[in-house]
């Protein structure tokens, strides 16, 4: 398939809603003019990345109707559909996806292009700034992968609850709470989120196994275990 083989069936929808389509003019794939109205330009590829992008973009210098054309079968699409749209929304991108499998082909305008106004997000933004103040200094590197897994807030937590078991063994949990000055301390020992306690009586915990080899590692912050 070649981004030429897009332009018939486009040029053809396009038609069918009275615009006049020419391609290939001043440098852009495809151009539709009707009546007195502003230009629409599509830009035709048969992957969505970012050179198209940065095309389409420059495009809206010349009209703010400017669309990207790919193929139906467009594989990041298909992979990861709502963050696609959302970019282009972000970018003030229209979107037509063209199905060349089908016979005629079918074209489907997927989002017009416009002025994007995001929704802020009140309790993600309030997630964000409440991690934020609680984490203690700041012992991830930025660009770090998940892999070995990220020191958050309720993990240092969780740290703090750990050495003070490796120091003084078995303990109530009501104690931690109230040495630790912890509030939260009985319910991370009770929910055990990375398997590091053991609740060896009623209302008392110790270092699991697991704990005894990983909470050292994290105290390095040199090799922390993958996350699971």
């Amino acid at each position: 398939m070649q981004e030429s083989d897009l332009y018939l069936p486009l040029k053809r929808f396009l038609e069918a809603q009275n615009y006049e389509v020419k391609g290939e003019v001043q440098d852009c794939d495809v151009v539709a003019i009707r009546d007195a109205e502003l230009p629409v330009i599509v830009e035709l590829k048969l992957h969505l990345n970012l050179e198209v992008l940065l095309q389409a973009v420059d495009r809206l210098t010349l009209t703010p109707k400017v669309y990207i054309g790919v193929p139906a079968q467009c594989r990041i699409l298909h992979k990861k559909p709502k963050q696609v749209i959302k970019l282009l929304r972000m970018l003030g991108l229209g979107l037509i996806s063209i199905d060349l499998s089908q016979s005629p082909a079918q074209v489907k305008v997927r989002i017009d292009p416009g002025d994007y106004h995001p929704r802020k997000s009140k309790p993600k933004q309030d997630r964000l700034l409440g991690e934020f103040a609680k984490r203690i200094g700041d012992p991830n590197r930025g660009g770090s992968t998940k892999r070995k897994g990220i020191m958050t807030a309720y993990r240092q937590r969780a740290l703090a609850i750990a050495q003070y078991l490796q120091t003084h063994g078995p303990i109530k949990a009501s104690l931690i709470a109230v040495q630790l000055q912890d509030p939260k301390a009985r319910d991370i020992l009770y929910k055990d989120v990375y398997g590091w306690f053991d609740r060896v009586s009623i209302g008392v915990y110790d270092l699991s196994p697991r704990g005894q080899q990983e909470v050292p590692l994290w105290l390095t912050n040199d090799s922390a275990p993958p996350e699971e």
